[in-house]
């Protein structure tokens, strides 16, 4: 007798390949389950309701029915779900990547109920002779030029800026500074009136025409500029009109570079001599160019594996991934750009970016791929030390940084992340590299 008991209460399960990504699983749960499901749901909802005229947790099983209706029905298919769907995965055999995707008539008293469950999984992959790979690296070098080219960016950075005498005309280079009040057919528009602003002519700042005429100017003087906004300018209301600006120039500078000497050495920072400067300047553009050549190679090595790996990628994981991409730049660029231009970029790249979220998931799921072959895994030191690293380069203390990576639960990500170092690291060794010109 026991055995037909658990057997009127075991799920059926029928599962039905579409693709190598995608399962069904029609599943079905017998009566039995299903009334022991309404009668827990009925409990439930008996001891929270409040009906005129009966005591707490004794209103009439008609009554909760009537009262609940269509919920009564959501509840018990919510519980049956929750309760068997992790059995039938077990039956099958498979891993879902994403939550399944549940479709259901709603579940009746004495009958069994039938759901069909869409699950994505994760693709088997081959993968080849790790040894086989090749990937190029391009090679770091550093010239003289490179670093007086750094140099002179630092001394532009350190310039003064000296006001020209009266009857200097403007040009391009001079910082000029202007008050100006914009006018569409004669009205001010809100944003288009400023004193005192700064305006290095030639930088593009401005819209088109605006700086171009400026250029002869004195200091003193006051001029008309008549300008077109863009077509595609982020204020609808002036994008395409005609403007003019009343301008008027009160203050002509030019830059004076800095001489190239110990002195200003000095002014930088933590130096004694413009020797020092170039050694740290060189020693750090090579970090960045070995960084870099890093990347590069990491790339290739990547290429040549996904192209000599095909399999299927879960659908519901590229979207995913392109969702996090678009959140990612709509964080970066909001309050960078007019919420119209923020908006058309967004839409642009959630049509043009499936490519590339595909090609991400492609590398997470061959990485990992690589990681379980050669059993690569992040110990709790690793961790510590990924923390105590991030605490250092943002300038938070150790012991909160750990604190926050615990309570917002960051260790499983940064797990993954080093691990993943790891299954590049141990392509590269396996892999035959090649050095590249740069």
């Amino acid at each position: 007798m026991a055995e037909q008991a658990t057997a009127a209460r075991e799920v059926r399960v029928e599962k039905n390949v579409i693709s190598p990504v995608v399962n069904e699983l029609t599943i079905e749960v017998p009566a039995g389950r299903v009334d022991a499901a309404f009668d827990r749901v009925l409990q439930e909802l008996r001891r929270g309701a409040r009906v005129k005229g009966f005591r707490p947790g004794k209103v009439p099983t008609r009554v909760i029915q009537q009262l609940y209706g269509p919920q009564l029905g959501e509840e018990v298919e919510r519980m049956l779900v929750n309760q068997t769907l992790p059995e039938a995965v077990d039956q099958a055999e498979i891993q879902p990547v994403v939550e399944p995707q549940i479709e259901a008539a709603p579940p009746a008293a004495g009958q069994a109920f039938k759901y069909l469950a869409r699950i994505e999984v994760k693709p088997a992959i081959e993968l080849p002779d790790l040894t086989s790979l090749s990937g190029s690296r391009p090679a770091v070098s550093v010239g003289a030029d490179e670093v007086l080219g750094e140099l002179e960016r630092l001394r532009e950075r350190q310039a003064s800026w000296i006001e020209e005498p009266e009857e200097t005309l403007a040009s391009n280079g001079h910082q000029l500074t202007i008050d100006f009040v914009g006018t569409v057919e004669g009205v001010a528009f809100e944003g288009g009136s400023a004193e005192g602003i700064e305006l290095e002519l030639g930088s593009g700042r401005m819209i088109p025409g605006f700086e171009e005429q400026l250029v002869g100017a004195r200091s003193g003087e006051s001029r008309d500029l008549n300008v077109t906004f863009p077509a595609e300018y982020g204020n609808d209301a002036l994008a395409g009109k005609a403007a003019v600006f009343a301008t008027r120039v009160t203050a002509i500078k030019r830059r004076e570079l800095p001489a190239l000497d110990d002195d200003f050495a000095k002014d930088l920072g933590d130096f004694e001599s413009l020797d020092e400067v170039k050694r740290k300047l060189q020693e750090s553009l090579e970090t960045q160019r070995r960084a870099t050549s890093d990347r590069a190679l990491e790339k290739s090595l990547l290429d040549e594996l996904v192209t000599r790996t095909p399999f299927e990628v879960p659908p519901t994981l590229v979207a995913r991934q392109l969702e996090s991409q678009v959140q990612q730049v709509e964080q970066q660029l909001r309050g960078r750009l007019p919420d119209a231009d923020l908006r058309m970029r967004v839409a642009q790249l959630r049509e043009e970016g499936w490519d590339d979220a595909k090609r991400r998931v492609q590398e997470a799921l061959l990485l990992e791929s690589v990681a379980t072959r050669a059993t690569l895994v992040a110990s709790e030191e690793e961790i510590h030390a990924r923390l105590d690293e991030m605490a250092a380069s943002q300038g938070f203390d150790a012991k909160l940084m750990h604190d926050l990576a615990k309570a917002q639960g960051w260790h499983a990500a940064i797990a993954a992340e080093i691990v993943d170092r790891k299954a590049l690291a141990h392509l590269i060794e396996h892999a035959t590299v090649r050095e590249v010109e740069a």
